[in-house]
């Protein structure tokens, strides 16, 4: 019974890595990773947000020797929400800017990937109240429409 088990568990294992991580949103595309990256951030300042911060360890991999797949993070926000959320949770803004992910797939296209801004904003709802869950959820439909429109 003990083996039965174990062989259910390995070929369960692939199907629940592949389940996106709760409170996410996930696009997979045909995209290359260059193409979805320059195409995410065009659709950020499309979008009324504003391109706040870029961070990837791929170009500092390769400068090393190591060849990595494509990995970026790309942080969206804009002042006005800023100030709007500083009204409702000083400690919310530890949040912003909120962050888009493009990543690499083994075989070329590439993924676009995000927490939605009401998972990441849920925690100070309380401190925030309705007027911070209203934000969120303003937010959520940017972040949609970026990745629509990035991933197009």
């Amino acid at each position: 019974m003990k083996a039965l088990w174990t062989a259910i568990a390995l070929i369960a294992t692939p199907a629940l890595a592949e389940e996106p991580l709760s409170g996410w949103a996930s696009y997979a595309t045909d995209k290359s990773y260059d193409a979805l990256v320059a195409d995410t951030k065009d659709a950020i300042k499309a979008n009324g947000l504003i391109v706040v911060t870029q961070a990837g360890p791929t170009k500092a991999a390769a400068s090393r020797g190591i060849t990595i797949p494509g990995n970026r993070v790309i942080g969206a926000f804009n002042n006005d929400y800023a100030v709007r959320v500083l009204e409702t949770s000083v400690n919310a803004m530890i949040e912003a800017p909120i962050r888009f992910y493009v990543t690499e797939n083994e075989d070329g296209t590439a993924t676009l990937s995000y927490k939605t801004p009401s998972f990441v904003f849920a925690p100070y709802v309380s401190e925030g109240g309705a007027p911070l869950r209203e934000i969120a959820e303003e937010l959520d439909g940017k972040f949609q429409a970026v990745a629509e429109t990035a991933v197009k």
